[in-house]
């Protein structure tokens, strides 16, 4: 039998610790429910004895949820994190998933609402007693989640990894990768080997300013390549003729995602002529909605050149608080339209889609 699974309720309402104390008692694997009222309290306690759980209200006072989340997730990455609060916020959601929450709940306020929440944690509690393999940390996210969100949210960090005797290093600097080492590589090939690891562990730790950049590919192109070369190592699937002697290796990644390998891009879409033709999009889920805006774009600005006699449209560029976008035309393949991290400025947004754009139109 198993050890029993902990769990540490925190919030300044007794009345609800009381509440909830009860109804996680009730669970079917009876798990040691402990309660505390202060988020520095939430925190020596942690420190002090092992929990399987941690369920956390947000707004309280002198030390608040998100701070409590903060502080916990860095200290006590293995923990798993349930928000349970009377806060109706996206940006208070949105916060605390980037904290690697598990789940974000609204406090009950009916039976049925009660049960659900009940089910909920008592399977995330079955789910801790099982054996996992893969890489463990932020509860729920694998390695290259958690990298991307570190990329996308724009943060400075150090990835430390560890797996049995292996240790390696990812150094995240404003959303970029800038560095990656092993005992005996660096940069991109140590950033290959780490992912490369089947399992193991991983923490957040604070970012190092100091480290020198070595790694010039986007997070997007390093994981693609890395994804890539993994998938290639493995050697061709069951049932298939390995390739001639003499043949070339599968070379680099072509088409579109070899254009999401610039610094900065974040999306492509490719259009063709024939508005009834399907588009061809990278990293882009929407893609025919925004296949469409750029098409009526491109009419909008080629007729605005007319009238001003600027001469043909040959492209534009935008900028935005959550990303860039650039729109250049191509009298045979049609338009392209690519997204960019707001890190660019306006001259290397333009920069980069150039080269986007000339590989693209080759």
């Amino acid at each position: 039998m198993g050890a029993q699974n902990k769990i540490l309720l925190l919030d300044d309402d007794e009345m609800m610790l009381e509440l909830y104390q009860e109804l996680l008692k009730q669970l079917p694997s009876k798990p040691d429910v402990q309660v505390c009222n202060a988020g520095a309290r939430a925190i020596a306690m942690l420190e002090s004895e092992p929990f399987t759980l941690l369920i956390t209200d947000l707004r309280m006072p002198k030390m608040d949820g998100l701070q409590v989340l903060a502080i916990v997730r860095r200290k006590f990455p293995q923990l798993r994190i349930v928000v349970l609060t009377g806060v109706l916020d996206e940006e208070y959601r949105s916060r605390a998933y980037a904290q690697g929450v598990e789940m974000f709940w609204q406090k009950p306020s009916s039976s049925e609402d009660v049960k659900l929440f009940q089910d909920c944690i008592e399977s995330m509690l079955d789910r801790a007693t099982q054996v996992q393999d893969g890489f463990r940390g932020v509860q729920s996210k694998s390695l290259v989640d958690l990298i991307q969100l570190e990329c996308l949210s724009r943060s400075s960090s150090l990835l430390h990894i560890t797996r049995g005797g292996l240790d390696g290093k990812i150094w995240i600097q404003n959303g970029e990768i800038i560095d990656s080492a092993t005992a005996n590589m660096t940069g991109e090939e140590a950033f290959r080997e780490i992912l490369s690891w089947k399992g193991g562990n991983f923490e957040i730790l604070p970012a190092d300013p100091s480290r020198a950049r070595t790694i010039n590919n986007s997070y997007q192109g390093l994981l693609l390549d890395t994804a890539q070369a993994l998938d290639e190592s493995k050697g061709p699937p069951p049932g298939t003729e390995a390739a001639a002697e003499g043949e070339a290796p599968a070379g680099p990644a072509t088409g579109l995602a070899a254009l999401g390998r610039f610094e900065g891009v974040s999306f492509v879409l490719s259009i063709p002529p024939d508005d009834k033709a399907a588009v061809e999009a990278w990293s882009l889920e929407n893609a025919a909605a925004v296949a469409t805006w750029a098409r009526d774009a491109h009419r909008r600005l080629a007729k605005l050149g007319e009238g001003l006699q600027a001469g043909e449209f040959a492209g534009a560029i935008g900028t935005g608080v959550l990303e860039h976008w650039a729109l250049k035309a191509h009298g045979q393949k049609g338009l392209l339209c690519a997204g960019f991290r707001p890190a660019l400025s306006g001259d290397e947004v333009e920069q980069t889609m150039k080269h986007v754009f000339d590989k693209w139109a080759s």
